[in-house]
Protein backbone atom coordinates (compact mmCIF):
# COMPACT_ATOMS: atom_id res chain seq x y z
CA UNK A 1 0.00 0.00 0.00
CA UNK A 2 1.39 3.59 -0.83
CA UNK A 3 -0.42 6.14 1.11
CA UNK A 4 1.34 9.95 0.07
CA UNK A 5 -0.41 12.95 1.89
CA UNK A 6 0.30 17.03 0.57
CA UNK A 7 3.88 15.55 -0.80
CA UNK A 8 5.22 18.24 -2.11
CA UNK A 9 9.07 19.78 -3.53
CA UNK A 10 10.22 23.27 -3.77
CA UNK A 11 13.07 23.96 -6.29
CA UNK A 12 14.61 27.64 -6.12
CA UNK A 13 10.62 28.35 -5.10
CA UNK A 14 9.33 26.79 -8.41
CA UNK A 15 6.96 23.54 -6.78
CA UNK A 16 7.87 20.70 -8.82
CA UNK A 17 5.34 18.70 -7.00
CA UNK A 18 2.36 20.74 -5.31
CA UNK A 19 0.43 18.89 -2.32
CA UNK A 20 0.18 15.74 -4.34
CA UNK A 21 -2.21 13.33 -2.31
CA UNK A 22 -3.38 9.56 -3.24
CA UNK A 23 -3.58 6.10 -1.96
CA UNK A 24 -2.76 2.84 -4.06
CA UNK A 25 -3.17 -0.77 -2.43
CA UNK A 26 -0.76 -3.70 -3.59
CA UNK A 27 -0.67 -5.89 -6.37
CA UNK A 28 -1.47 -3.58 -9.03
CA UNK A 29 0.14 -1.02 -11.77
CA UNK A 30 -0.41 2.71 -11.57
CA UNK A 31 0.28 4.80 -14.11
CA UNK A 32 1.51 8.82 -13.65
CA UNK A 33 1.57 10.63 -16.89
CA UNK A 34 1.30 14.27 -17.48
CA UNK A 35 3.39 16.61 -20.07
CA UNK A 36 6.55 17.73 -19.77
CA UNK A 37 7.42 19.36 -16.35
CA UNK A 38 4.42 18.27 -14.86
CA UNK A 39 5.78 16.56 -11.91
CA UNK A 40 6.61 12.36 -12.96
CA UNK A 41 10.01 11.72 -12.68
CA UNK A 42 9.83 14.10 -9.34
CA UNK A 43 7.04 12.01 -7.90
CA UNK A 44 8.49 8.85 -9.08
CA UNK A 45 11.80 9.69 -7.04
CA UNK A 46 10.00 10.50 -4.35
CA UNK A 47 8.16 7.23 -4.19
CA UNK A 48 11.53 5.38 -4.60
CA UNK A 49 13.42 7.04 -1.61
CA UNK A 50 15.72 9.03 -3.90
CA UNK A 51 14.01 12.71 -3.82
CA UNK A 52 13.25 13.82 -0.01
CA UNK A 53 10.25 16.07 -0.01
CA UNK A 54 9.88 19.34 1.07
CA UNK A 55 6.60 18.57 2.97
CA UNK A 56 4.55 15.92 3.34
CA UNK A 57 4.31 11.95 4.41
CA UNK A 58 4.90 9.39 2.57
CA UNK A 59 4.04 5.90 3.37
CA UNK A 60 4.87 2.31 1.02
CA UNK A 61 4.13 -0.85 2.54
CA UNK A 62 4.38 0.02 5.76
CA UNK A 63 7.66 2.33 5.78
CA UNK A 64 7.85 6.14 6.33
CA UNK A 65 9.64 7.04 3.09
CA UNK A 66 10.31 10.65 4.52
CA UNK A 67 12.28 9.50 7.58
CA UNK A 68 13.77 6.47 6.62
CA UNK A 69 14.30 5.84 2.75
CA UNK A 70 16.49 3.55 3.27
CA UNK A 71 14.74 1.35 5.25
CA UNK A 72 12.63 0.81 1.24
CA UNK A 73 15.40 -0.47 -0.55
CA UNK A 74 15.30 -3.69 0.14
CA UNK A 75 11.76 -4.25 -0.67
CA UNK A 76 11.93 -1.83 -3.78
CA UNK A 77 13.68 -2.28 -7.26
CA UNK A 78 13.84 0.72 -9.19
CA UNK A 79 14.44 1.59 -13.20
CA UNK A 80 15.33 5.05 -14.46
CA UNK A 81 14.65 6.39 -17.35
CA UNK A 82 17.88 5.74 -18.97
CA UNK A 83 19.75 1.98 -18.54
CA UNK A 84 22.72 3.65 -17.11
CA UNK A 85 25.01 0.15 -16.83
CA UNK A 86 28.16 -0.63 -16.15
CA UNK A 87 29.00 -1.48 -20.43
CA UNK A 88 32.55 -3.45 -19.45
CA UNK A 89 31.04 -6.12 -16.98
CA UNK A 90 29.05 -9.16 -18.24
CA UNK A 91 25.01 -9.25 -17.65
CA UNK A 92 25.85 -11.72 -15.46
CA UNK A 93 28.74 -10.35 -13.48
CA UNK A 94 26.66 -7.38 -13.59
CA UNK A 95 23.67 -9.18 -11.50
CA UNK A 96 26.13 -10.86 -9.06
CA UNK A 97 27.62 -7.14 -8.16
CA UNK A 98 24.28 -6.32 -7.05
CA UNK A 99 22.83 -9.75 -5.80
CA UNK A 100 26.02 -9.05 -3.27
CA UNK A 101 25.17 -6.21 -2.48
CA UNK A 102 21.11 -7.14 -1.62
CA UNK A 103 23.07 -9.86 0.75
CA UNK A 104 22.36 -12.75 -1.83
CA UNK A 105 24.61 -16.41 -1.80
CA UNK A 106 25.62 -17.34 -4.71
CA UNK A 107 24.07 -20.07 -5.60
CA UNK A 108 21.19 -18.14 -5.22
CA UNK A 109 22.41 -15.10 -7.56
CA UNK A 110 22.57 -17.61 -10.06
CA UNK A 111 19.36 -19.34 -10.07
CA UNK A 112 17.93 -15.74 -9.95
CA UNK A 113 19.76 -14.85 -12.92
CA UNK A 114 19.00 -17.46 -14.82
CA UNK A 115 15.63 -17.08 -14.29
CA UNK A 116 15.08 -13.82 -14.66
CA UNK A 117 17.14 -13.95 -18.07
CA UNK A 118 14.85 -16.47 -19.58
CA UNK A 119 11.36 -14.45 -18.36
CA UNK A 120 13.00 -11.20 -20.21
CA UNK A 121 14.14 -13.60 -22.91
CA UNK A 122 17.15 -12.49 -22.73
CA UNK A 123 20.55 -14.24 -24.83
CA UNK A 124 23.96 -12.34 -23.47
CA UNK A 125 26.26 -14.95 -24.98
CA UNK A 126 28.44 -13.73 -22.32
CA UNK A 127 28.78 -10.57 -24.42
CA UNK A 128 29.55 -7.17 -21.91
CA UNK A 129 26.94 -5.00 -21.58
CA UNK A 130 27.94 -2.14 -23.87
CA UNK A 131 27.93 -4.77 -26.97
CA UNK A 132 24.35 -5.30 -26.35
CA UNK A 133 21.35 -3.40 -28.18
CA UNK A 134 19.20 -0.82 -26.48
CA UNK A 135 16.31 -3.51 -25.64
CA UNK A 136 18.71 -5.83 -24.38
CA UNK A 137 20.37 -3.20 -22.26
CA UNK A 138 17.09 -2.35 -20.72
CA UNK A 139 15.96 -5.99 -20.33
CA UNK A 140 19.34 -6.35 -18.05
CA UNK A 141 18.14 -3.38 -16.31
CA UNK A 142 14.99 -4.67 -15.57
CA UNK A 143 16.56 -7.97 -14.70
CA UNK A 144 18.77 -5.98 -12.10
CA UNK A 145 16.53 -4.27 -10.59
CA UNK A 146 14.45 -7.60 -10.06
CA UNK A 147 17.47 -9.23 -8.60
CA UNK A 148 16.51 -9.45 -4.97
CA UNK A 149 13.07 -10.25 -5.72
CA UNK A 150 11.57 -7.02 -4.69
CA UNK A 151 7.44 -6.68 -3.55
CA UNK A 152 7.63 -2.76 -5.18
CA UNK A 153 8.81 -1.48 -8.59
CA UNK A 154 9.20 2.04 -9.58
CA UNK A 155 9.98 2.29 -13.31
CA UNK A 156 10.23 5.73 -15.26
CA UNK A 157 9.46 5.47 -18.99
CA UNK A 158 10.03 1.58 -18.95
CA UNK A 159 10.01 1.43 -22.84
CA UNK A 160 11.49 4.46 -23.94
CA UNK A 161 12.82 4.03 -27.03
CA UNK A 162 12.98 0.40 -28.21
CA UNK A 163 11.66 -0.90 -30.86
CA UNK A 164 7.45 -1.80 -30.97
CA UNK A 165 8.10 -5.97 -30.56
CA UNK A 166 10.59 -5.01 -27.69
CA UNK A 167 8.05 -2.63 -26.00
CA UNK A 168 5.00 -4.92 -26.42
CA UNK A 169 7.12 -7.69 -25.11
CA UNK A 170 7.67 -5.49 -21.68
CA UNK A 171 4.50 -4.29 -21.09
CA UNK A 172 3.20 -7.95 -21.19
CA UNK A 173 6.29 -8.55 -18.48
CA UNK A 174 5.00 -6.05 -16.26
CA UNK A 175 1.66 -7.52 -16.49
CA UNK A 176 3.16 -10.90 -15.32
CA UNK A 177 4.71 -8.85 -12.64
CA UNK A 178 1.58 -7.74 -11.57
CA UNK A 179 0.02 -11.21 -11.44
CA UNK A 180 2.90 -12.43 -9.24
CA UNK A 181 2.03 -9.74 -6.72
CA UNK A 182 3.79 -6.88 -7.23
CA UNK A 183 2.81 -3.38 -6.87
CA UNK A 184 4.36 -0.93 -9.75
CA UNK A 185 4.34 2.84 -10.12
CA UNK A 186 4.99 3.65 -13.62
CA UNK A 187 5.98 6.88 -15.98
CA UNK A 188 5.67 6.39 -19.96
CA UNK A 189 5.02 8.45 -22.94
CA UNK A 190 3.66 5.57 -24.39
CA UNK A 191 -0.22 6.63 -23.97
CA UNK A 192 -1.76 3.06 -25.30
CA UNK A 193 0.28 0.94 -23.17
CA UNK A 194 -0.84 2.85 -20.30
CA UNK A 195 -4.26 2.60 -21.13
CA UNK A 196 -3.40 -1.39 -21.66
CA UNK A 197 -1.69 -1.99 -18.52
CA UNK A 198 -2.22 0.52 -15.72
CA UNK A 199 -5.38 -0.57 -13.68
CA UNK A 200 -5.21 3.18 -12.08
CA UNK A 201 -3.80 6.56 -14.11
CA UNK A 202 -2.81 9.58 -12.22
CA UNK A 203 -2.42 12.99 -14.25
CA UNK A 204 -0.60 15.75 -13.14
CA UNK A 205 -0.34 19.28 -14.61
CA UNK A 206 2.40 21.67 -13.18
CA UNK A 207 2.57 19.64 -10.00
CA UNK A 208 -1.21 18.67 -9.21
CA UNK A 209 -3.39 15.73 -9.67
CA UNK A 210 -6.03 16.70 -12.31
CA UNK A 211 -7.16 13.91 -12.65
CA UNK A 212 -6.90 10.11 -10.87
CA UNK A 213 -8.71 6.82 -11.60
CA UNK A 214 -9.57 3.97 -13.55
CA UNK A 215 -9.53 4.02 -17.52
CA UNK A 216 -13.30 3.85 -17.29
CA UNK A 217 -13.47 6.60 -14.37
CA UNK A 218 -11.50 8.51 -16.35
CA UNK A 219 -13.49 8.26 -19.82
CA UNK A 220 -16.74 9.33 -17.60
CA UNK A 221 -14.58 12.68 -16.77
CA UNK A 222 -13.29 13.82 -20.15
CA UNK A 223 -16.05 12.52 -22.24
CA UNK A 224 -18.75 10.19 -23.10
CA UNK A 225 -18.75 7.61 -25.92
CA UNK A 226 -18.72 8.46 -29.63
CA UNK A 227 -19.55 6.57 -32.43
CA UNK A 228 -18.57 6.60 -36.05
CA UNK A 229 -21.11 5.44 -38.73
CA UNK A 230 -19.88 3.66 -41.38
CA UNK A 231 -22.34 3.44 -44.87
CA UNK A 232 -22.95 3.17 -48.34
CA UNK A 233 -25.04 4.91 -50.86
CA UNK A 234 -25.52 4.55 -54.40
CA UNK A 235 -25.27 8.35 -54.65
CA UNK A 236 -23.19 10.35 -51.81
CA UNK A 237 -24.35 13.59 -53.87
CA UNK A 238 -27.52 13.30 -52.57
CA UNK A 239 -26.83 13.15 -49.48
CA UNK A 240 -27.43 16.16 -47.02
CA UNK A 241 -24.12 17.05 -45.64
CA UNK A 242 -25.09 19.34 -42.95
CA UNK A 243 -27.07 16.46 -42.08
CA UNK A 244 -24.24 13.59 -42.58
CA UNK A 245 -20.97 15.73 -42.19
CA UNK A 246 -19.07 12.36 -43.97
CA UNK A 247 -15.93 12.22 -44.94
CA UNK A 248 -14.63 9.38 -47.95
CA UNK A 249 -11.86 7.05 -48.13
CA UNK A 250 -10.48 3.77 -49.24
CA UNK A 251 -12.45 2.35 -46.42
CA UNK A 252 -15.81 3.39 -47.58
CA UNK A 253 -17.90 6.44 -45.89
CA UNK A 254 -18.25 7.45 -42.50
CA UNK A 255 -19.60 10.01 -40.31
CA UNK A 256 -18.86 10.90 -36.41
CA UNK A 257 -21.68 11.36 -34.14
CA UNK A 258 -21.10 12.87 -30.63
CA UNK A 259 -24.18 11.07 -28.85
CA UNK A 260 -27.11 8.61 -29.66
CA UNK A 261 -29.66 11.26 -30.61
CA UNK A 262 -27.06 12.76 -33.73
CA UNK A 263 -26.26 9.05 -34.23
CA UNK A 264 -30.44 8.61 -34.94
CA UNK A 265 -30.09 11.34 -36.87
CA UNK A 266 -27.55 10.66 -38.92
CA UNK A 267 -28.99 7.38 -39.30
CA UNK A 268 -32.31 8.60 -40.63
CA UNK A 269 -30.56 11.34 -43.02
CA UNK A 270 -28.63 8.08 -44.76
CA UNK A 271 -32.14 6.09 -44.39
CA UNK A 272 -33.61 9.40 -46.59
CA UNK A 273 -31.19 9.40 -49.26
CA UNK A 274 -31.38 5.74 -50.11
CA UNK A 275 -28.11 4.72 -48.19
CA UNK A 276 -27.08 1.99 -45.90
CA UNK A 277 -25.62 1.74 -42.58
CA UNK A 278 -23.43 -1.34 -42.55
CA UNK A 279 -21.53 -0.93 -39.43
CA UNK A 280 -21.52 1.33 -36.08
CA UNK A 281 -18.35 1.75 -33.98
CA UNK A 282 -18.23 3.18 -30.67
CA UNK A 283 -15.14 4.50 -29.25
CA UNK A 284 -14.19 6.83 -25.43
CA UNK A 285 -11.60 9.66 -25.66
CA UNK A 286 -7.87 8.14 -25.42
CA UNK A 287 -4.95 9.53 -23.09
CA UNK A 288 -3.73 10.97 -25.67
CA UNK A 289 -7.06 13.03 -26.25
CA UNK A 290 -7.41 13.64 -22.24
CA UNK A 291 -4.25 15.14 -21.89
CA UNK A 292 -4.81 17.87 -25.00
CA UNK A 293 -7.74 18.82 -22.68
CA UNK A 294 -6.04 19.26 -19.95
CA UNK A 295 -3.11 21.05 -21.59
CA UNK A 296 -5.60 23.67 -23.04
Amino acid sequence: MITARSLTKVYDSSAALDSVSFEFPDAGILGVIGHNGAGKTTLLKMVAGLVVPTSGELMVNGIDVVRDPSALKVTLGYLPEESRLYETMTAEDYLAFFGEIYGLKKDEITTRTRRLFAALSLETDRKKLGEFSKGMKRKAAIARSLIHDPAFLVYDEPTSGLDPMTSRFIAEYLKKLKAAGKTIVLSAHNLYQVEAICDRVMILRRGKIVADGTMAELREQFGSITYTVWFSAPDPARIDRAAVPFRADETGLACDAPDMESLNAISAAIAAAGGRVERIESRYPSLEEMLVTIGK
